[in-house]
């Protein structure tokens, strides 16, 4: 992992949390037990501040960063999933945030919700706790309770959890090969 001080403020790890040797994390960047930071992603808190509460993952690829002064909260047990831009203010708990999305300023995604992937949040946009969101802009479509994506939102972090211990205890750094 690469950790970046920035004007006096620096990550904070948990040692039960996993960040990927390839992940950046700047400035006043947090995370907690359990949270899973993959490859390539980058955290960058130089002006905000980056909470990633318990369980949660970034994915890889994935972008957090906000406006001066915010501070980003990652609920426990989220997800943001592969390479989105997440410059929002919270997601809840549970709240799962699809493939390639982007939540811009002061957005936020209440606990328990899917954001589909490819969707756009505009600036200040809520998407309200256990419903699915779609599209570019993004809006509510129905609540997910009983449907597929609530599977999806109930079982994520679970698997990345696990998925992120296999990774603490099985990555190898490879030689370059000629």
């Amino acid at each position: 992992m690469q950790l970046f001080e920035f004007e006096g403020r620096r990550p904070q790890v948990h040692p039960e949390a996993f960040v990927a040797p390839t992940a950046t994390l700047i400035g006043d960047v947090r995370v907690e037990k359990g949270a899973s930071i993959w490859y390539g992603a980058v955290l960058r808190a130089d002006i905000c501040t980056i909470i990633v509460r318990e369980g949660s993952n970034i994915q890889d690829n994935s972008v957090v960063h906000a406006a001066p002064d915010v501070t980003v909260e990652i609920g426990p047990n989220a997800t943001i999933a592969h390479s989105c831009v997440f410059h929002g203010d919270t997601m809840g708990e549970k709240a799962l945030l699809g493939n390639g999305s982007v939540v811009l300023d002061h957005a936020s995604i209440g606990a328990g919700s899917l954001v589909a992937a490819g969707s756009v949040l505009t600036p200040g946009t809520r998407v309200e706790e256990g419903v699915l969101a779609a599209g570019a802009p993004a809006a509510p479509k129905k609540p997910i309770s009983g449907t597929n994506a609530e599977l999806w939102v109930e079982s994520n972090a679970d698997y990345y959890s696990d998925l992120a211990q296999r990774h603490r205890a099985g990555i190898t750094v490879m030689p370059p090969t000629a």
